[in-house]
């Protein structure tokens, strides 16, 4: 039998879903009302090696909630609530930018650019991945309107994004968190969910804890929880939040370059972004690697587009 029952249509799934979870699109960054703007980023800085081989996330990861389109305002458990409490409080979504795989300071720029609109807006941005190499512009962008405020950065990985240059790149996806590290508005680093062989050399890592950097293994966050981990978070932070998708085990999220076994659980990251935004002000987040291409039977997508979904919900609510 080849034929399949549209389950989909179970829970009134939208034939395509254009937006995240159906919300109201924005093309106009300068008129922006809404408290958070979803922006897809399918490239920043790639390797030549491998290209913008993340580029379908963001609109995969759209296609994910196309269940959820009608059912949005109904209950939800991880809320106790709806998602978004009132219309007021509804994200918006703003499209994917445009990239050229030749061109990436011209790519990182249209980043910036449309992260300090949103900044000034008074919108969070919430940026889909696209290569973790978008978190660079993203935070250059916060420093450039931050006034002298200074930024706790809670980064949700399986690797640490240490690394000095790779494929002769400095801007790349495995340097992200170095460079996080040089830019005077950035104080504080917490790095949750390493795990077994990753892409930084053990010097790396001794770089990252002479530097200041705090790690919370995958191992240690199984063993002992989440509280370790925003405990170092001072209260009255301002918190930018970096999430990679093989941060979660794949069993979870299988549609990531490098399956690893032993990630968080989906509820762990929840706890985290929850957490966080106890601790004080949710300035940004970006939701970065996941590749469609390596999914199974859409798993990964769902579960992504889930844990998306329940930090637009925690996001809206620092509005209220």
């Amino acid at each position: 039998m080849d034929n399949k029952a549209d389950l989909g249509a179970l829970f009134g799934a939208a034939a395509e879903t254009k937006t995240f979870l159906g919300l109201e699109a924005c093309a106009d960054f300068e008129t922006m009302t809404a408290p958070v703007a979803i922006l897809g980023a399918p490239c920043a800085t790639p390797y030549a090696a491998v290209g913008a081989y993340c580029r379908n996330g963001p609109d995969a990861l759209r296609q994910a909630t196309g269940s959820l389109t009608a059912n949005v305002d109904r209950h939800d458990f991880d809320h106790g609530g709806p998602v978004f409490p009132s219309a007021k409080l509804r994200p918006v979504d703003c499209g994917n930018l445009t990239f050229d795989e030749a061109d990436s300071a011209a790519n990182r720029q249209k980043i910036a650019d449309a992260v300090s609109t949103f900044l000034k807006r008074g919108a969070v941005p919430v940026l889909l991945g696209g290569d973790d190499s978008i978190p660079i512009p993203m935070i250059e962008a916060i420093g450039a309107q931050a006034n002298g405020a200074k930024f706790t950065i809670l980064q949700i990985d399986a690797h640490i994004d240490w690394r000095e240059v790779h494929m002769g790149e400095r801007l790349g996806l495995s340097s992200t968190m170095r460079r996080a590290s040089e830019m005077p508005h950035i104080e504080r680093i917490i790095q949750v969910g390493a795990r077994g062989i990753g892409s930084a050399a053990t010097s790396d890592y001794e770089d990252a804890v002479a530097w200041g950097a705090e790690f919370f293994p995958a191992y240690d966050v199984h063993k002992n929880g989440v509280e370790a981990v925003l405990e170092r978070i001072p209260n009255g932070s301002n918190i930018i939040i970096c999430i990679d998708a093989d941060a979660l085990d794949p069993a979870l999220i299988p549609g990531v370059i490098g399956r690893a076994p032993g990630g968080l659980s989906y509820y762990q990251a929840v706890d985290l972004i929850k957490g966080a935004a106890t601790r004080g002000r949710i300035a940004a987040m970006d939701f970065v690697e996941f590749m469609p291409e390596r999914d199974v039977d859409g798993i990964g997508a769902l579960t992504f587009a889930r844990l998306i979904t329940t930090a637009l919900g925690v996001l809206v609510r620092q509005a209220d």
